[in-house]
């Protein structure tokens, strides 16, 4: 009998990452939040909304509801958030 080994190890690959580019400041700033549907994120994401809109000065907030945690945002939700909002915030409850 001959045992077979196999490896599911890659390669890694070096690929650069265009970040966002940040604001200097949230003065003003619209606000999107993308609840991804675990528990406790959208409570989350309500308290970061009021942080920046207290401390720091941001407008106002929309926040969304995903289909589920593994799926992106749906089309509608990123339509919206492209024409109301300034910044996206996505949380992670649990």
């Amino acid at each position: 009998m001959t045992v077979q080994i196999l490896d599911p190890t890659t390669e890694v690959s070096g690929r650069r990452i265009a970040y966002a580019r940040r604001p200097q400041s949230m003065e003003g700033l619209r606000i999107g939040l993308i609840d991804n549907t675990k528990h406790n994120s959208d409570q989350l994401l309500l308290r970061i909304a009021d942080i920046l809109e207290k401390e720091h000065g941001s407008k106002t907030h929309i926040i969304r509801k995903k289909k589920s945690s593994g799926a992106a945002p749906h089309a509608e939700i990123i339509e919206e958030y492209k024409a109301n909002c300034d910044v996206i915030v996505a949380g992670v409850g649990d």
